[in-house]
């Protein structure tokens, strides 16, 4: 299990004065960058294959409020990685200083060649990385169709 510590700064609380839903987004965001760095997914080494991360969804659930000024822990796992690197899951946890579970978010995203402006699969030295990556006890290989589950499509607006 990553972790990744920080303290609620007054610019993360919202009007209720505890922390705000975008906080939790930007921490998991900064948790994230640093375990991909930490685990060999550099910018360098990620610019090199013209390739950056996308997120597709973040369900969160909360159960805990926390406040100003209160250290927090946010802990990353793998739920799920496709073949080919292409689509990955994450579980991040947030934790305040006492161990007691704050809040729990399940991450979908993928991988985007960014000259393409498509999803491309990871290659081979990252796939290897990744394979390495911390794993939850409910991790699978995931399938496209694991990125469909929630039935969400886009529909236009008519003008």
């Amino acid at each position: 299990m990553y972790k990744k510590e920080f303290e609620i700064r007054w610019s993360d609380v919202d009007a209720n004065a505890h922390l705000a839903n975008s906080a939790y987004t930007n921490f998991m965001s900064h948790a994230r960058m640093s375990f991909f760095n930490d685990n060999g997914f550099t910018m360098p080494e990620i610019a090199k294959h013209q390739i950056g991360p996308v997120v597709f969804y973040e369900h969160m659930y909360y159960f805990k409020e926390s406040f100003l000024g209160t250290p927090i822990t946010v802990t990353i796992e793998m739920d799920g990685l496709s073949e080919d690197g292409m689509f990955f899951k994450f579980h991040h946890d947030f934790y305040n200083h006492k161990g007691e579970h704050l809040a729990h978010c399940e991450m979908l995203g993928g991988w985007i060649h960014l000259k393409e402006r498509r999803l491309t699969a990871l290659p081979k030295v990252l796939l290897d990385l990744a394979h390495q990556f911390p794993k939850s006890d409910t991790y699978k290989t995931l399938t496209k169709e694991d990125t469909r589950k929630h039935g969400k499509k886009p529909q236009n607006l008519v003008l």
